[in-house]
């Protein structure tokens, strides 16, 4: 398991260097070009580059320039989702967490760690919420003791997945109606 000194990311002023998965920041405005790549990367990750620009009216070179901004700018990951509960993984879970302190620290710390595919600030029961993907239950207990044991942690609870019901991806890249008007 992977783990960082508690020291260094709770007490740094310093954003937390988490690589391309790392925190998401607010998007910078999409136009129609980038939401119409988006799209057709969601409806198939593997649609070529030619395709996506003829579709959209413009250059293969302008796709594969917005293509790389995209992913750059992290608003953009094409990649093979799978159901873990299939390929084995016998304990995935959703752990709500209650802090004592800001939830930033807490939610910095754990997004460095390989268990936790998705970490976020939350307002109301839970200061922060944890996915965690786990081989066993034994090492789902690991990771919530680890979890537990940081600072300012007050309480935790888990949801053990039983059965993965729904999983999408296709949302698009959908704006306000206000905010495409602006855009054209």
């Amino acid at each position: 398991m992977r783990t960082s000194p508690l020291t260094s990311s709770l007490t740094s002023s310093e954003p937390p260097e988490l690589g391309a998965r790392g925190p998401v920041r607010r998007a910078r405005r999409l136009d129609a070009v980038d939401r119409g790549i988006i799209e057709a990367l969601q409806r198939n990750g593997r649609e070529s580059f030619r395709r996506i620009a003829a579709a959209l009216g413009v250059s293969e070179a302008t796709i594969r320039a917005r293509y790389r901004r995209l992913c750059d700018d992290n608003i953009l990951q094409v990649a093979g989702i799978t159901n873990p509960l299939g390929l084995g993984f016998e304990a995935q879970a959703m752990v709500g967490i209650r802090t004592s302190g800001p939830p930033e620290r807490i939610a910095d710390e754990i997004a460095r760690w390989e268990e936790a595919d998705y970490v976020v600030v939350t307002a109301g029961q839970f200061d922060v919420l944890v996915e965690v993907l786990c081989h066993d239950r034994r090492s789902l207990l690991d990771v919530t003791n680890r979890i537990r044991a940081l600072p300012d942690v007050i309480t935790t609870e888990s949801f053990l997945y039983l059965e993965l019901w729904k999983q999408l991806y296709d949302w698009g890249a959908r704006v306000s109606v206000s905010a495409a008007k602006e855009t054209l």
